[in-house]
């Protein structure tokens, strides 16, 4: 049996979730033993500067045995999220006026060096040193 075929035989079930620049792939596989896992595959699109594109992929394996602790973990994290922040998005790319604290801070500091000018360094007591 060839790898294609392998590959192909070794799919099960599959759905796909687009967003954005990203997509994620959830494939149940079967084991050599013919038992299944879930494999998440994150897929994300790179614009190169000559306009061409590539991919970068992260995948993850997940085994039955992992199930049940798995969906107790990322539901909990989900929902902590959720509680902390609510479920409106909050980025650059959804909101035209956010601001990140970094370069807010970033800002304040140059404004505040910016203030100061070339007047103090010109101030300087060269008797002091």
């Amino acid at each position: 049996m060839s790898d294609y075929e392998m590959m192909d035989k070794e799919e099960i079930y599959s759905k796909v979730l687009r967003a954005g620049r990203r997509t994620y792939f959830f494939d149940v596989r079967a084991t050599k033993a013919g038992d299944y896992y879930l494999t998440i595959t994150e897929s994300k699109k790179f614009t190169n500067d000559d306009g061409s594109f590539h991919y970068k992929k992260h995948k993850i394996y997940l085994y039955k045995e992992d199930f049940s602790e798995f969906r107790e973990i990322l539901a909990e994290m989900t929902d902590y999220i959720i509680s902390e922040k609510g479920e409106e998005v909050i980025s650059e790319r959804h909101q035209r006026d956010f601001k990140r604290e970094d370069e807010f801070v970033t800002h304040e500091a140059k404004t505040s060096n910016d203030n100061q000018g070339t007047g103090s360094f010109t101030d300087i007591n060269f008797d002091d040193i």
